[in-house]
């Protein structure tokens, strides 16, 4: 981490698959200030709850109007990340229609990610970044916990504060 880069992880979880969704976000700012971010949704899918995350904290991003270079987001999905970095430029070229021609399942979360994502390319750079789900990430463990928890129906204090104070309570990293 820098201080002139937002380090965002992110999560998602559905009971069912489609079932009980949640989703789960750590949002780092600058290096000094953590803000975790959850939700969930009645009936969703383990899609729509990973792209839920990443659309919750960069728009957190967005309108706090952090300064910052860069924003990397860290994701346990191959889904949203091929998604959001390959796949949508097809997707959009071809009337939102897949290799299948078949209509893209997610096509109003993918419409606002893309949104928000080109929106803040103004002021950032945004790097994705593919972490192992259920690897000892701690991040990613913390978001997943987040997720689960709220997919449930269970809620879960959600912490906003001082880096170092993050670390002493949840993290060791």
């Amino acid at each position: 981490m820098n201080k002139d880069e937002i380090i965002i992880y992110t999560d998602g979880s559905s009971l069912g698959n489609p079932g009980s969704g949640g989703w789960g976000s750590v949002v780092i700012v600058l290096d000094e200030k953590v803000v975790e971010l959850g939700g969930k949704e009645k009936q969703s899918t383990n899609n729509r709850m990973e792209m839920t995350a990443a659309i919750e904290a960069l728009r957190l991003v967005q309108e706090r109007k952090i300064k910052a270079k860069t924003i990397n987001v860290h994701t346990d999905s191959a889904y949203l990340l091929n998604g959001i970095t390959i796949w949508i430029f097809s997707w959009i070229k071809n009337n939102w229609r897949n290799a299948s021609k078949d209509p893209v399942l997610n096509k109003d979360l993918w419409e606002e990610l893309f949104k928000l994502t080109f929106d803040l390319k103004n002021k950032y750079e945004i790097k994705w970044t593919k972490v192992d789900g259920h690897s000892g990430v701690q991040l990613n463990e913390r978001c997943d916990q987040i997720a689960t928890t709220f997919s449930a129906g269970e809620h879960m204090p959600l912490f906003t504060g001082n880096l170092k104070d993050y670390q002493k309570v949840f993290l060791d990293f």
